[in-house]
């Protein structure tokens, strides 16, 4: 069936409104031209003969919606809503061609409803149907000059990872960030996931380098896939890299998690690798710059790992091994970015002269461990404010 299909995304390349979309120059400039257009809901009494002229009279915001909802846009919105409940791609496939025949203006709500169902769904007893015509709804759109979202884009990435495409996945992201359009998780994972699966680590690693770049945190799902590639590809220091991000990240991973980090642990590649000497006194450097618990120094010692399943008890101590868990803090960075935020925040909420003079007087007098919120002390243990519970913590 697939070879009966066009090309992977040919139908775009040949298309003189696709190829402005693969330069980041012309697409600003398509998808700027799209922008400037808008539909106003305006109701018009019909020419005069006589007069001449028309006379426009604009709706009020109710009188707008009702029309819509009565309209044949509106009516075909809402039976692609009740397909996209259902999941049939079929269903909303033959509402799309039958607006079209009758000249129904697609907007960018229907166009998203329809490349959602094409990229999650192939239509059970359809082979392929939403694949192929998930592309064509989609050139369809560039040709009416509808100006796509991060939805769109993100859908059209899905397709093409469906189509075994994770390269075209990619570069659709980089043409959503070109025109300005802020991705989300969910942007990433299509070529995130092509390229794990196809076992493509470098291409892997620079969608997640593209991630981080944007603000965007990897979650389990993402993480687990980066580890799952890295182990098949004997990438030891990305491995080592994600198993700290998994132990910063979450509090707990997933049995499919933990089946690809035992299946590392357990490899005859991770019992040669590690570092046969190594600086203790960086270890510990390391270990304290890093909240603790992780020294970030790499592999340490060689030789078989013992993996085994066991239960910490309630003083933190594995009976495995009979050492006791690090209590982990904040690593300095994150302290900087909290108390930055805290700074921010005060500032939003107090009067700035006030927390400036706080500051100013910190940095005379401290630095200080701990920091006693006297409202709340004065508050313990009743409704009442109490100076003298707060003059004991003071005098403590």
């Amino acid at each position: 069936m697939m070879a009966r299909l066009a090309p992977p995304f040919s139908i775009f390349r040949q298309s003189h409104y696709w190829r402005p979309l693969l330069s980041s120059h012309n697409a600003k400039r398509t998808l700027t031209a799209a922008t400037n257009f808008s539909i106003t809901s305006l109701a018009r009494t019909p020419k005069s003969r006589d007069e001449g002229t028309t006379t426009i009279v604009k709706l009020s915001s109710k009188a707008r919606r009702k029309a819509f909802y009565e309209s044949p846009e509106g009516v075909l919105l809402r039976k692609l809503n009740e397909c996209s409940k259902d999941g049939n791609v079929a269903q909303a496939l033959c509402h799309y061609d039958e607006a079209r025949k009758l000249g129904v203006l697609l907007n960018l709500d229907h166009y998203n409803k329809l490349l959602y169902l094409c990229s999650i769904e192939s239509a059970a007893g359809f082979p392929n149907l939403g694949l192929k015509r998930g592309f064509e709804v989609f050139q369809q759109m560039l040709n009416d000059r509808v100006q796509p979202n991060e939805a769109t884009f993100t859908n059209a990435a899905r397709l093409a990872a469906a189509n075994e495409d994770p390269d075209m996945a990619f570069e659709l992201l980089k043409q959503m960030k070109n025109v300005a359009i802020a991705p989300k998780l969910r942007s990433y994972e299509p070529a995130l996931f092509g390229f794990c699966k196809r076992g493509d680590a470098e291409k892997a690693y620079l969608v997640d380098a593209d991630m981080v770049e944007s603000g965007i945190v990897a979650e389990e799902p993402e993480l687990s896939a980066l580890l799952e590639v890295s182990v098949n590809a004997k990438k030891e220091d990305k491995v080592y890299d994600i198993l700290h991000r998994l132990r910063s990240t979450l509090r707990q991973v997933s049995e499919s998690t933990l089946g690809i980090v035992e299946d590392w642990f357990n490899s005859e590649y991770a019992a040669k690798i590690g570092k046969e000497k190594w600086d203790v006194k960086k270890v510990r450097e390391g270990i304290a710059q890093g909240g603790g618990g992780w020294h970030g120094q790499g592999w340490l010692g060689s030789g078989r790992w013992k993996v085994a399943n066991t239960q910490v008890n309630e003083d933190g101590v594995c009976p495995l091994c009979g050492e006791k868990l690090v209590s982990i803090d904040i690593d300095p960075k994150e302290t900087e970015n909290f108390a930055a935020s805290l700074s921010k925040l005060a500032c939003q909420k107090e009067a700035k002269a006030n927390f400036v003079h706080f500051q100013t007087w910190l940095e005379q007098h401290g630095p200080f461990d701990a920091v006693v919120d006297g409202a709340n002390v004065g508050l313990a243990n009743g409704h009442n404010f109490s100076f003298s519970q707060v003059l004991v913590i003071c005098c403590c």
